[in-house]
């Protein structure tokens, strides 16, 4: 059992790397945050599923604002310095919503339903034993 823990750890970190960009994304259509409120929004979004070192939210960030797909503004801060506000862009939306339908939306198609309802059956779990 333990080593199909570890595979399961190594599947689900390369699976919530990739789920970084959609949650930035999303998070940044529902509100303009800065950087480390966007983290705890993200855990918050996620369920808890998924939280991101402020060093991956900043290359994210980077590499969005180099794409268009966020803009950054300076906001004053009631303590500290000024701070970036990121906010999506038109572009930022478009491609948050061609993500969703090609591998989000998926999940809700019947037949994808049934067979995740089928891997959970009593019939699965007994083959499991």
């Amino acid at each position: 059992m333990s080593q199909l823990n570890d595979l399961l750890l190594t599947w689900e970190s390369n699976y919530k790397k990739g789920l970084l960009s959609f949650w930035v994304l999303l998070v940044l259509r529902e509100q303009p945050a800065y950087a480390r409120e966007l983290g705890a929004l993200i855990e918050q979004a996620s369920a808890g599923s998924l939280t991101a070192d402020d060093n991956s939210l900043y290359r994210a960030l980077n590499r969005f604002e180099g794409l268009d797909l966020i803009r950054a503004e300076s906001r004053p801060s009631d303590v500290g310095p000024d701070r970036r506000y990121y906010r999506l862009t038109a572009k930022g939306v478009g491609l948050l919503r061609k993500f969703t339908e090609r591998n989000i939306l998926i999940f809700q198609r019947h037949e994808v339903q049934q067979r995740l309802e089928a891997l959970f059956s009593p019939a699965e779990a007994a083959e499991e034993v």
